[in-house]
């Protein structure tokens, strides 16, 4: 098996561990999971290799989110976040043939920390909650993809700021992201990166990966529903911590 994957036994352990706690952190709060794998798993491949290996984790995990949170979701929210992202991740390609990739991943990365840090010192950010703060988020999760591929921590930072309860918070997230696996899916088939030995690696690592979204679904009850935003929040500040440490060495 891990000569067809071309990893060795270690590697291969170590990144069905890193999926696993991916898969829990993703069961729980609903997002993170391509963030920490690929802020993870990359001393062993290179994030070239590891998208579309996100890409099928990432679908695997929103069909086992899906049924809760096409309920809960709201629904025109979501699709509307979707929509405004898929037309502006065209701007940020544009904007990183013009600006260094390092200088765009700063500049998206602090500006997620600001806000994330901002909405943990309850520091609400009142125009998000606006039709225009909706569609601007959209647009702003686009953007961010072209630029540094953080577009879904943009989303989580718009949900986290609305008065919603933290399962309506949880199911907007699955909802947006199972829809930007539509996306991503032509995407990666148009740049003819799903070859071979992507899909190996990635079915091999669907089972650690199952494991931890149905144990962090297992975690999110009511007793934990008030440690939610907060836990969400937090996460985001360290994810952003983590690539601007990763840009700086």
């Amino acid at each position: 098996m891990q000569e067809l994957l071309t990893l060795t036994q270690a590697e291969f352990t170590l990144l069905a561990v890193i999926c696993f706690c991916a898969g829990l952190v993703r069961g729980f709060t609903g997002f993170a999971l391509s963030a920490i794998v690929m802020a993870s798993a990359a001393l062993i491949l290179s994030p070239l290799a590891l998208i579309p290996i996100c890409w099928w984790l990432e679908l695997v995990a929103s069909a086992m989110m899906l049924r809760g949170g096409w309920k809960d979701a709201d629904k025109g929210a979501a699709v509307t976040l979707w929509l405004g992202s898929a037309i502006a991740v065209p701007i940020g390609l544009y904007f990183t043939q013009n600006v260094s990739a390092e200088l765009s991943q700063t500049v998206a990365l602090c500006l997620i920390l600001v806000l994330a840090v901002k909405q943990l010192a309850n520091m609400r950010l009142a125009f998000l909650n606006t039709r225009a703060g909706l569609v601007s988020a959209g647009i702003g999760a686009g953007i961010a993809t072209g630029l540094a591929s953080v577009g879904g921590m943009v989303v989580a930072l718009y949900v986290l700021s609305s008065d919603r309860n933290p399962r309506q918070m949880r199911a907007a997230l699955v909802m947006f992201l199972f829809l930007g696996t539509i996306t991503t899916f032509v995407t990666l088939l148009l740049f003819g990166v799903l070859d071979k030995i992507a899909m190996l690696r990635a079915a091999a690592l669907t089972i650690p990966t199952s494991l931890g979204v149905f144990a962090g679904k297992r975690l999110f009850t009511p007793n934990f529903e008030p440690y939610y935003r907060p836990i969400c929040l937090s996460l985001l500040v360290g994810l952003s911590m983590v690539g601007l440490i990763r840009l700086a060495t």
